[in-house]
């Protein structure tokens, strides 16, 4: 597992899981910043519902534990999130991280880590909910784009925002060169959100995000980039 190293030894690091689907480009976000001691936790799981992603590999090569969940193998969503979540607290996690994880959580899961799990959206939330965010953007006409990091909640997509970053929509965009330009936010911003949750600056209070004792607007702490 990845432990960041702290300046004090008497600060313990926040225990830190991770859900991904897919190759795990905000994971390796992640272990990056670990890697540059810029977060005080601990990657102390990986966990996939889909086998043979990128994701467990990126994983595996820091030497984070992992484990496969594949909720084909299971009868209904219910006993897939129960499964899950019972993998999950083995590792007594204090956040959970969704990092391109690709399932609807029921909201007995939700509610059991409410306020300890984080998801990143690609959209500038609670615009474009769902998938296909990159090309609904363009098809509205939208002059900024971006991405969301927010606290899970049951409704999907719609937890309170932490933190948002934006990139402005240039004439010739398609939606892989505007999935590109977001993607470079998102490996900004994730690790930024976990390290201010570890730091204990981070809170959802009463379905509010509170960051360092005040409550944030309904978009977060937003980022503008002017990178094309």
């Amino acid at each position: 597992m990845i432990q960041t190293s702290l300046k004090s030894a008497s600060l313990k690091p926040t225990r830190v899981v991770v859900l991904i689907s897919g190759s795990g480009s905000n994971l390796q976000a992640l272990i990056d910043s670990c890697h540059a001691g810029e977060l005080p936790i601990e990657l102390v799981a990986v966990i996939s519902n889909r086998a043979d992603v990128l994701g467990l590999t990126r994983a595996q090569d820091a030497n984070i534990p992992t484990a496969v969940l594949d909720h084909k193998n299971f009868a209904d969503r219910e006993t897939f999130d129960r499964a899950l979540m019972q993998k999950i607290d083995s590792y007594q996690p204090d956040l959970v991280v969704l990092a391109g994880f690709m399932r609807i959580l029921l909201a007995t899961f939700t509610q059991h880590y409410e306020g300890r799990m984080f998801n990143i959206h690609p959209s500038l939330l609670p615009k474009f909910q769902g998938l296909h965010t990159h090309q609904r953007a363009l098809d509205a006409g939208e002059k900024h784009h971006g991405v969301t990091v927010h606290f899970v909640t049951a409704e999907l997509d719609g937890g309170p925002a932490i933190v948002q970053a934006s990139v402005p929509i240039v004439a010739g965009d398609d939606a892989k060169s505007l999935a590109k330009r977001v993607q470079q936010q998102e490996h900004i911003i994730y690790p930024l959100a976990v390290k201010w949750f570890a730091e204990g600056k981070l809170k959802m209070i009463e379905g509010k995000t509170q960051l360092k004792g005040e409550l944030l607007p309904a978009a977060g702490v937003q980022i503008h980039s002017d990178t094309l």
